[in-house]
């Protein structure tokens, strides 16, 4: 391909990324599919694609379509260990974020709710939420009707119910809720805890470190979710064994929701992120298994050093 081929499609690669990221909530399996997507555009015969963006966006997401419905994948999440790989505030993988639907979209907890979906459901919920397509638009991707792609979006919205919430988190917010909540978790009172939690706040985690045998540890109610973030935040030395170390503990901005950073040796080793809805934090999500944990740490560390919550845990 001449440069100016190559630079098309590169001019698209982060809108792509970003929609193979909210199809597959993985960042690796997103840059493999965007790959692909790239030896695709490198054999075909571009003469005859008449938009690019719009043979790319189709491209991508019948990639990603497939390997949702391979075989490996869905057993893979069909074991109760997955959970999307978060992403630091910044990357250009986390795409718009310019309405409440395209922040919301990228959630955890939506991309934990939209293993609910089935491939074709979760593309059109994608399109259409996170990136404004029409019904016309998303019927010529996945060559499906418009009547189709109407009943598909209705059927998603039903399954991913929310309670809106148009509260953006930048840095300060985010420093501002996480500040409150490690004190809460560092206190030793679960009741400090529930007083932050909404009265349906529910927790996950992947236990990574815990013989758990795979499954992720699940906490649903406020008096449990506190429970085990006050037995979390209670610092021994299998605890510092297992993370490497004495971690600082950071806040941040992880897929668009207020996060706690534990780092050793300026390498994040686990994450906690705090779904907040009306001031309260509704959802909490910890990840320490170090699959899930490379591009976020990648990013962190290019990013410019913060003061740090905790200096040693």
């Amino acid at each position: 391909m001449d440069t100016a081929t190559v630079a098309r499609f590169e001019a698209s690669r982060n809108r792509l990324a970003a929609l193979a990221y909210r199809l597959l909530g993985s960042a690796a399996d997103a840059e493999d599919t965007v790959q692909d997507a790239f030896l695709r555009w490198q054999d075909a015969d571009r003469e005859q694609v008449a938009v690019p963006e719009a043979w790319l966006t189709k491209v991508v997401t019948n990639l990603a379509l497939d390997r949702l419905r391979a075989a490996k994948t869905r057993h893979e999440r069909a074991v109760g260990a997955w959970l999307p790989e978060p992403l630091l505030d910044g990357d250009p993988m986390l795409g718009p974020a310019d309405t409440v639907e395209q922040r919301e979209s990228v959630t955890l907890a939506v991309l934990v709710m939209m293993e609910r979906l089935s491939p074709v459901e979760r593309a059109v919920y994608v399109l259409r939420e996170a990136f404004s397509y029409g019904h016309a638009e998303i019927a010529g991707i996945l060559d499906i009707t418009e009547a189709a792609s109407q009943q598909h979006l209705h059927r998603a919205r039903r399954r991913i119910s929310l309670s809106r919430n148009s509260f953006e988190v930048d840095a300060e917010s985010a420093r501002r809720i996480v500040e409150e909540f490690v004190q809460a978790a560092a206190s030793g009172r679960t009741e400090r805890l529930v007083a932050l939690l909404t009265e349906d706040a529910s927790g996950v985690s992947d236990g990574a470190g815990l013989r758990t045998g795979g499954k992720l540890i699940r906490y649903g109610s406020p008096e449990r979710v506190a429970g085990a973030v006050r037995a979390g935040f209670t610092p021994t030395p299998s605890k510092r064994r297992l993370a490497g170390g004495t971690p600082s503990i950071h806040a941040a901005v992880v897929n668009r929701c207020p996060a706690l950073l534990f780092a050793v040796g300026g390498r994040v080793v686990g994450v906690t992120v705090l779904e907040v809805r009306d001031g309260k934090v509704s959802g909490v999500c910890g990840i320490a298994d170090g699959r899930r944990l490379g591009r976020l740490d990648r990013e962190w560390q290019g990013a410019e050093a913060d003061s740090p919550i905790i200096e040693a845990w």
